[in-house]
């Protein structure tokens, strides 16, 4: 059994981007094991709201060339363009994957909040929203329902000033209200330009 110091001083674990054929080993483990048993396991639910939320991430950082580096839980924001643009994605859909009675409502959170920084394990102090941009997707759900179809998602991509000047301190907001803020709506194979469009307006946040 292994006895951690009580005052051992751990760095910061950056992931490194892995292939699914890494096998589990030890005792027990068995030699078919493998991490892509587990990723199958673990994220084959796309429909529920965590799992979509990572797709719908993924999907942004796919269409900005971003995802050939591995997914970093605690950042302040969820992804970083090349240019220097931080984005926060968020999703919401009208079919989950539970039994329902009628189409969820779409709403997203906006709230301001503080910050986690992994390089040194500790809160920052400001309150507010961290990202430059706002991307919310919207998966539509249509049958068949394939989140993996693009085609089945819809892009609104926003200036993270804008919600600062018209919702200083809302913590969430319903699609009309969204709509009213007059965000870049897009689809899919738009993504990335609209991105970039809405990036050469913005002044990044202090």
């Amino acid at each position: 059994m292994y006895n951690a110091p009580m005052n051992e001083s751990l760095s910061q674990h950056k992931p490194k981007l892995l292939d699914g054929q890494e096998p589990f080993h030890g005792p027990g483990a068995g030699q078919a094991l493998k991490l892509l048993d587990y990723w199958r396991w673990s994220g084959s639910g796309l429909l529920d709201n965590t799992s979509r939320g990572v797709l719908a991430e993924f999907l942004v950082a796919a269409a900005l060339d971003l995802h050939k580096k591995p997914r970093v839980e605690w950042e302040e924001h969820d992804l970083c363009t090349a240019s220097g643009s931080t984005i926060e994605v968020k999703s919401a859909a009208y079919v989950q994957s539970w039994k329902q009675s009628k189409r969820s409502v779409i709403r997203f959170g906006i709230a301001p909040h503080s910050s986690w920084d992994p390089e040194t394990g500790k809160s920052r102090e400001a309150f507010k929203r961290w990202a430059d941009i706002y991307v919310f997707c919207v998966f539509h759900g249509e049958e068949p329902l394939e989140p993996l179809d693009t085609s089945k998602w819809d892009f609104y991509v926003l200036p993270t000033e804008t919600l600062n000047r018209k919702c200083p301190d809302q913590k969430s907001i319903g699609l009309g209200s969204l709509k009213n803020l007059s965000p870049a709506r897009c689809d899919y194979a738009n993504l990335k330009k609209t991105i970039e469009d809405v990036s050469r307006t913005i002044k990044r946040n202090p």
